[in-house]
């Protein structure tokens, strides 16, 4: 059993404690601990706050290099990343040349994780060149080079869309470091070359990376699908659908999406809505973007009663609608002379601050005028005028003009 007498004798000392405070209050001498010591120092503010609050690029290159060894600072991934992208803004490309390398020579630089963020950052600077440097420099640091610092830097190379450099990289480094591609190193090629609009190069990446034992997976064939029916080549497109699935890969929400986008730009709404329905049935649930992608076929297909059924059917499947679908329905309602439920969905829209097509609100201006609802248009033009940010003088003159006309 717990012995209470520790505790006793706390609570004897505390209370010998207070006494005594009690007593020295009514000293004079009492007084003196209110006066504060003249050789204490103020406190400084945190490294990260300063960085934070600093706006001067050298200033702010000054402060991050003498703090190149605080682990509070380079540690912290939005204070590095933020540095440097402010350094990059005023392209100071120096300063960030040399807190970067500063960064390399010390005990962090020996973790293959932090050379990776360092890649990635020359990379969002526009420094190509040093970020690939970087990973081929990487022994010199004691640091250890596997696929991740690879695709690090393949990433780089990839968003330059320059071919000739991705291409020579794939093989130089591969042969040079021993390195074995994965997954992700493929996706960053096909992603590449489907940005670059070499679709038959992307798809054959694919097949070679499959015979080396590297398997696509649902991104993969979701880059590529998308990417094909983008370019109106729908027969690989399905093909390539067909494949994934024959293959044991399962489509994804945005394998679906990418599909009902290309039946969308087709005309092909209710093989659309169809696709909506399939994905329900197997488990995925549609989401803003689907939504708004039917609601917008059947718009463009003149079918707008049955964008409303899709758009109740949203709500009712617990998927609330976003500033994209509130624009699409409120264009195709007034465009259909439906100014009464435009008007709601309008005034909900512009209370939440989202953001509307200035012709959008001006046309519901104009249907409302004309059906002698003026109080309703008030409403709307005053909303218009209390917006955060606000319309400019000359919108605003625009949507004013509607209710001074006779």
């Amino acid at each position: 059993m717990l012995s209470l007498r520790p505790i006793r004798r706390f609570c004897n000392f505390s209370a010998a404690a207070a006494a005594t405070t009690v007593v020295s209050t009514n000293k004079p001498a009492a007084v003196s601990n209110h006066i504060p010591n003249q050789n204490q120092k103020p406190l400084e503010e945190p490294a990260l706050v300063k960085l934070k609050a600093e706006r001067d690029p050298e200033k702010l290159f000054d402060l991050f290099k003498a703090n190149a060894r605080n682990k509070l600072v380079v540690e912290n991934r939005f204070a590095f990343e933020d540095t440097v992208s402010r350094l990059a803004g005023a392209r100071r490309f120096d300063y960030i040349e040399q807190l970067l390398e500063q960064q390399k020579s010390l005990p962090q630089g020996r973790r293959e994780g932090f050379i990776v963020r360092i890649i990635v950052l020359y990379g969002k600077a526009g420094m190509t060149k040093h970020a690939v440097d970087t990973f081929y420099d990487m022994h010199l640091y004691g640091c250890k080079r596997t696929v991740k610092s690879f695709n690090a830097a393949l990433k780089v190379l990839a968003g330059t869309r320059h071919l000739g450099a991705i291409q020579t990289f794939l093989d130089e480094a591969q042969e040079r470091f021993d390195i074995k591609l994965d997954e992700f190193s493929v996706n960053i090629v096909v992603k590449a070359f489907c940005e670059m609009g070499i679709l038959d190069k992307a798809y054959l990446i694919m097949v070679q990376m499959e015979k080396l034992g590297i398997r696509p997976d649902v991104i993969t064939y979701t880059t590529l699908i998308s990417a094909f029916y983008k370019n109106e080549r729908c027969e690989i497109g399905n093909g390539l659908w067909n494949l994934m699935v024959l293959k044991g890969c399962f489509p994804n929400l945005a394998t679906f999406n990418a599909r009902i986008q290309y039946l969308v730009n087709i005309r092909r709404a209710w093989q659309a809505n169809e696709l909506m329905d399939k994905m329900t049935k197997v488990g995925i649930m549609p989401d803003e973007v689907t939504y708004n992608l039917v609601i917008k076929g059947f718009c463009q297909a003149g079918y707008i009663e049955m964008a409303k059924k899709v758009y109740s059917a949203m709500h009712g499947r617990g998927c609330k609608p976003n500033a994209k679908i509130y624009q699409t329905m409120i264009h195709y309602l007034c465009k259909g002379g439906e100014f009464g439920l435009a008007y709601t969905m309008c005034k909900d829209c512009m209370r939440r601050n989202w953001t509307l097509n200035l012709d959008t609100i001006h046309t519901l201006l104009e249907g409302l005028r004309k059906d002698g609802q003026l109080d309703k248009a008030n409403v709307i033009l005053n909303l218009a005028q209390s917006r955060v940010p606000p319309f400019s003088s000359s919108h605003l003159s625009y949507l004013q003009s509607v209710l001074s006309r006779k």
